[in-house]
């Protein structure tokens, strides 16, 4: 399976050009500026244009229609567009899980304050899960961003090495794209920061849970 994976698009999506081919697309949060449905149609509109044959999203910290109107935003995206809100689905034998959630962060759309409840949101996520998609960053891991302090939640961290899923994938701090391993699990911040970094390229075998990386873009200054 091949995944082609963006997030932070912050509806400069179509600056990307033609995206590598692939089986599953993946878009990890922070489709929107405003966060408005009026944007989302836009943004929605391009996802369904790709010719990838799966199509997974998540929302993040600008994503407030997934807030204010979900029903409206999650009719919006199209019944061929997946998405995600601590909730997963099993495609060729692999189970995904998405959750949008991260530590408070300038009052933005999903935000839950450090500790208890992002704790309680990643207990939600199941053991068996083969390919984590967040919106947050986990704490020390392609979480640096222009203030001194990392963004990243240690609770995420600590879900992550209990589950170890083969692969987890995350956007939201722009500056530090990349790909990092722990343990038996592969962790991609895929971010594309409003199209400023290309798309994040990865393989997973369906049977042995082997991720193999093809194209991982350089992180952006």
């Amino acid at each position: 399976m091949r995944i082609v994976a963006v997030a932070d698009t912050h509806t400069f999506e179509r600056d990307l050009g033609t995206l590598p081919a692939g089986d599953v697309f993946i878009h990890a949060g922070d489709l929107l500026r405003a966060g408005t449905i009026d944007e989302l149609q836009i943004v929605a509109a391009w996802i369904r244009s790709q010719p990838h044959p799966v199509k997974i999203v998540i929302a993040g910290n600008h994503d407030w229609c997934f807030v204010h109107d979900p029903v409206a935003a999650r009719l919006t995206l199209g019944s061929d567009v997946i998405y995600l809100q601590d909730s997963g689905i099993s495609i060729d034998g692999l189970k995904f899980w998405g959750s949008p959630w991260q530590p408070d962060y300038n009052e933005w759309a999903f935000n839950l304050t450090r500790g208890q409840a992002l704790a309680e949101k990643w207990s939600l996520i199941p053991d068996d899960v083969d390919i984590l998609i967040t919106h947050g960053t986990p704490q020390g891991i392609g979480d640096r961003d222009p203030v001194p302090a990392r963004a990243g939640c240690a609770d995420l961290l600590c879900a992550v090495r209990r589950v170890q899923p083969a692969l987890h994938l995350f956007g939201h701090c722009h500056q530090d794209g990349g790909l990092w391993r722990i343990d038996e699990t592969w962790l991609a911040n895929v971010t594309t920061w409003e199209s400023e970094r290309r798309s994040t390229v990865i393989d997973i075998d369906q049977v042995t849970r082997q991720v193999k990386p093809v194209v991982i873009p350089p992180s952006t200054p």
